[in-house]
């Protein structure tokens, strides 16, 4: 192994220097950086994502504590204050781009869901990343709270974020998922949160399916009843017309109604389609793998620092969280490339324990088998 291939330095890999160092140049503002740079700022902070580090004291002494292995980086230490400086006062607009273009990279990642079914399934949700009124005051949502929302588009096949998006707490999940654009052919799940007719229609027209909940006040027109197998859970198959003077004026499209019970719980579902095509036990199978992306959430919120924050501006919050999406995308990408089958928060706990090791991360993620001594065989002395 090679004196520079710390894990971390392989972690690291897929990221374009070239391109992070092009990508810098265009988000800068002010007087020339001098002390340090966007690269160290990076470096230090995906550094401390993935070894829990809680403060910026915090970073600063494992970064002076690694100086020797930074250098194989292109980095070095970054004094705290100037850190901050950084995370205050360069716009967080850089990883938000350094993200996108390293999920490109991501696409070569092959992975499939749990149906037979070959089109790209996705869930949809946004959650809220609470912070202190008194620290974060910018992003108050309530008289009593503030967050940030983070809207994800999961893909449920390659465990991968294919679409984020960050806004404040207050703004309605609908304005980040319109703007996500889905390929033709996709299957996306999301909850009632995201019920709107003309994005329906929007979804329809593009050839993008989707599968939600039906509104409890929906009002609808049963055009056809189709069989159901009462043995799977589903109670009614229909096709309707949504016919409120909302719907129509928004051109809701002709949908589909899944009558289902659970039969593990026994609560009673209904489900609102595009996809004619798909049996309607399917249908329910793919409302509840949505699960995925709330897993995803809790995934992240407990294994990187999106939790706590080492500065209180919204650009800081911002840079923070976009650095740990590309540290999740990072941690994805050395999941495939090792294909352990692991996790990405088991990966990430083990690459923690190893990050300044001088191994390769396949040896790291897949160990070789202990060998076997061998059993000392008797000889029969005559």
């Amino acid at each position: 192994m090679s004196h520079s291939n710390t894990a971390f330095h392989q972690l690291l890999k897929p990221l374009s220097r070239h391109e992070f160092e092009a990508e810098a140049k265009k988000h800068h503002v002010g007087q020339k950086l001098r002390t340090a740079s966007r690269w160290d700022q990076f470096v230090g902070m995906a550094m401390s994502q993935i070894s829990g580090r809680q403060s910026l004291r915090d970073i600063e002494s494992n970064l002076e504590a690694q100086r020797h292995k930074l250098y194989h980086l292109g980095a070095k230490p970054i004094a705290r204050t100037t850190l901050a400086r950084l995370n205050e006062s360069q716009p967080s607009a850089l990883y938000e781009k350094i993200f996108s273009r390293l999920l490109r990279r991501c696409q070569s990642i092959k992975g499939q869901h749990q149906f037979r079914f070959k089109n790209p399934l996705y869930s949809l949700d946004a959650s809220a990343i609470d912070l202190s009124l008194s620290l974060f005051p910018w992003a108050a949502h309530r008289d009593d709270t503030a967050n940030v929302k983070l809207s994800v588009g999961l893909n449920n096949g390659t465990h991968v974020p294919e679409f984020v998006a960050l806004s404040d707490g207050q703004e309605n999940d609908m304005v980040q998922g319109r703007k996500f654009d889905f390929p033709k052919g996709s299957i996306v799940a999301f909850d009632k949160g995201y019920v709107d007719y003309q994005w329906f229609k929007s979804l329809t027209d593009k050839g993008v399916f989707f599968v939600t909940r039906l509104r409890a006040k929906a009002v609808y027109r049963v055009e056809e009843r189709r069989e159901v197998d009462r043995s799977k859970g589903v109670l009614s198959d229909q096709i309707i017309q949504l016919s409120s003077a909302h719907a129509i004026k928004r051109g809701a499209p002709k949908l589909r109604r899944v009558g289902y019970r659970d039969p593990l719980t026994g609560r009673f579902y209904e489900f609102l389609t595009n996809n004619f095509r798909l049996s309607a036990a399917t249908i329910a199978a793919i409302y509840k793998d949505r699960w995925q992306v709330e897993l995803f959430f809790k995934a992240i919120k407990q294994n990187l620092k999106i939790k706590a924050f080492v500065g209180t501006s919204r650009n800081a919050v911002l840079t923070q969280i976009w650095i740990a999406m590309i540290t999740y995308l990072l941690l994805a990408f050395a999941r495939h490339s090792a294909k352990a089958g692991w996790t990405v928060q088991r990966i990430m706990r083990v690459i923690q324990l190893n990050l300044f090791e001088r191994r390769s991360l396949k040896s790291i993620l897949i160990p070789d088998p202990p060998h076997k001594k061998s059993e000392p065989q008797m000889r029969l002395v005559l």
